[in-house]
């Protein structure tokens, strides 16, 4: 068996992996049911008006199911009467409990929810990162601890029929996990096994496995091992799938799209939550379309159907780009490049604002943008003289040998290669598409980037498929991806774009983007490189969506850190709203803002406190001066 099927059914569909059903309340998961939206509440779990109205708002929008934290007994007993209160008011959605570090009010928690959440990392377990090197007597004496811990939540939940989820968290594992395996996908797997080997043992089968993280190519690699690891052993627990603190807006939405989508390709996942720094209500249609654009839509082709019987390239379980030859500056390890596309004898060649470039006509010179493309494509004659001399230009070549002198980059089309005699020396564009890539003739081509043009989506697997058959023939050209967005918003183009090339990225398939339709194709094509860590050009942000937990209003801090950061690329903050989701799942932040109390701030150089509970009126101007400090900031662009 191939290593791609030990976690997929087929690389050539979409094929759903087969899960037991469990039930949460009147509404199973798993198996043959449809994959299940859900998200959390922001409120005071104490504050049940609040929390009810909250609840009532994301049912009404199409939440399946409601998660609410319960940080402590009290918080854990009151979700009683706020389950109450909604059967009243005709509410029966079925409510899961966060847990993190507090066993007892899970054991309350189980006696009156469907569900419970626990983190292996925080759950009757160390996590105090002192105890770096673990005797193999010290460690099996640490999981016979964890069984007696765990153990009487297994039963309660047996006695009342609660489902409950493993919900293991990239940054938050146990000194005993670090010790063994690192903060790696391997070791996020090997903490949920340990955990469903307990349950196992007490004969409890109710489980949901999730392996969240925030950066997408960790998220997916740990599911994809996860479904390896179970698969193998015969164990068919539905997946809950996320990205954990993705932040806001486009950038939230693209990173939550690429993770999430990647793995619905994979036929991975039986519920998902898109984890906004927005109010909870808005994550829910996002979630909505990016399931219907996947999971409805399907890329199949009998033609290819075959190819997934052969051995895929290395890069699922283990990120590993594919290796290319350098051509221009395209493949060859340089970062992928973005194309843009002007096209239409009206088009103005001075009015390139949209591609990045402004032409400033007192000065006579050319300004580039932050985002800028790489390659422009035209159909129309540009005086090279009077454009941006960084910006190459591509034009499609009528003939089967384009004119060596020509001041434009050739683009010619598959039959064109065919018919190259000999070699060309030049390097070419070659425009082809996934059903023509094995009708080339290499040898003819060898100074060339294919231009795999996938059209309009579903396309994934036809994609994935080509990508690999060329990698088996011995191929090394460079690989930009060609297609045309026409769905109806701004939101969707960015659902599809993501949910459709994202998983091409995170499997390092790719050397450029090519995308045509979204008027803001530029910023989305450089939010998915960003997303799949193939190409910074922006800062990042780690921002968790809030909870009953937060000590602070997240969304206006949120707004007010990016708006003093947002022009620092390279650089990752993590935005949290409480301890919990602190320095453990900002685990790859440079910085970190974190409550440590009403009005207090703690500040985090990495994983390490720096400035702690401090003013919360004083903390965005701390971090700045933290990051100056560190010899990593530089003035805005507009600054004076």
């Amino acid at each position: 068996m191939n290593t791609y099927r030990k976690y997929s059914l087929s690389r050539s569909q979409r094929i759903r992996r087969p899960t037991r059903e469990i039930n949460i309340g009147h509404i199973p998961l798993g198996g043959n049911q449809p994959i299940r939206i859900q998200s959390m509440t922001t409120t005071d779990t104490m504050d049940t008006a609040a929390t009810v109205s909250q609840t009532k708002r994301l049912v009404d929008v199409g939440c399946e199911y409601v998660r609410i934290t319960a940080p402590n007994i009290r918080s854990a007993k009151n979700l009683a009467v706020i389950q109450k209160q909604l059967s009243q008011d005709g509410y029966s959605v079925p409510l899961i409990a966060d847990i993190h570090y507090t066993p007892k009010a899970a054991l309350v928690a189980a006696r009156i929810v469907e569900k419970v959440r626990i983190n292996p990392g925080n759950y009757v377990d160390k996590k105090k990162f002192e105890q770096h090197d673990y005797t193999d007597a010290e460690y099996s004496a640490e999981l016979d601890r964890l069984y007696k811990g765990f153990t009487p939540l297994i039963q309660v939940c047996k006695e009342y029929g609660t489902a409950m989820r493993i919900g293991v968290n990239h940054g938050s594992l146990s000194d005993r996990i670090l010790s063994r395996y690192g903060d790696t996908p391997e070791g996020m797997v090997a903490a949920a096994l340990e955990f469903v080997t307990i349950c196992e043992a007490e004969s409890y089968y109710q489980l949901v496995l999730s392996m969240k993280a925030s950066n997408p190519l960790v998220m997916v690699r740990a599911y994809r091992l996860l479904a390896h690891e179970l698969d193998h052993k015969h164990r068919a627990y539905p997946l809950h799938l996320g990205v954990t603190e993705a932040g806001a807006g486009e950038d939230g939405r693209i990173k939550s799209a690429v993770g999430i989508g990647t793995l619905l390709q994979d036929g991975l996942g039986d519920t998902i939550r898109v984890s906004l720094t927005e109010d909870p209500e808005r994550e829910i249609p996002v979630a909505r379309s990016l399931v219907n654009l996947i999971v409805e839509s399907q890329s199949v082709n009998p033609n290819m159907v075959g190819l997934e019987d052969s051995e895929p390239p290395p890069g699922f379980f283990q990120y590993q780009r594919r290796e290319t030859l350098r051509v221009l500056d395209v493949g060859g390890g340089e970062v992928p490049r973005v194309v843009g596309e002007f096209c239409g004898s009206k088009g103005n060649p001075l009015d390139l604002k949209s591609f990045g470039y402004r032409y400033i006509s007192d000065l006579d010179k050319w300004q580039t943008a932050d985002l800028a493309v790489d390659y422009l494509f035209t159909d129309i004659d540009l005086a090279k003289s009077v454009l941006p001399a960084n910006l190459a230009i591509l034009k499609k070549s009528s003939g089967a040998s384009p004119d060596s002198d020509s001041k434009y980059v050739p683009v010619i089309t598959t039959s064109d290669a065919l018919g190259q005699k000999p070699a060309a020396e030049k390097p070419l564009w070659i425009m082809t598409c996934p059903e023509e890539v094995t009708d080339l003739d290499f040898d003819r081509i060898p100074h060339s980037v294919l231009v795999l043009d996938a059209g309009q989506p579903p396309f994934f697997h036809r994609a994935r498929l080509a990508i690999e058959e060329l990698t088996r023939q011995g191929s090394h050209h460079p690989i930009v991806l060609r297609t045309t967005i026409n769905v109806k918003t701004a939101e969707l183009s960015l659902l599809q774009c993501a949910g459709e090339i994202g998983g091409l990225l995170v499997d390092g398939l790719l050397d450029g983007l090519w995308i045509n339709g979204p008027a803001d194709f530029l910023s989305l094509s450089f939010g998915l490189l960003q997303a799949t860590r193939s190409r910074i050009s922006r800062t990042e942000f780690i921002s968790c969506p809030s909870c009953g937990r937060t000590l602070f209003d997240l969304q206006e801090t949120s707004s007010r850190i990016r708006a003093r950061t947002n022009h620092l690329p390279g650089l990752k903050i993590g935005i949290m709203g409480c301890i919990v989701n602190g320095p453990g799942e900002m685990a790859d932040a440079d910085y970190g803002y974190v409550g440590s109390g009403v009005g207090r701030i703690s500040l985090y150089r990495g994983q390490s406190v720096v400035h702690r509970n401090i003013p919360e009126k004083d903390a965005v101007e701390k971090l700045v001066n933290l990051i100056r400090e560190d010899g990593k900031w530089v003035n805005p662009p507009d600054s004076h």
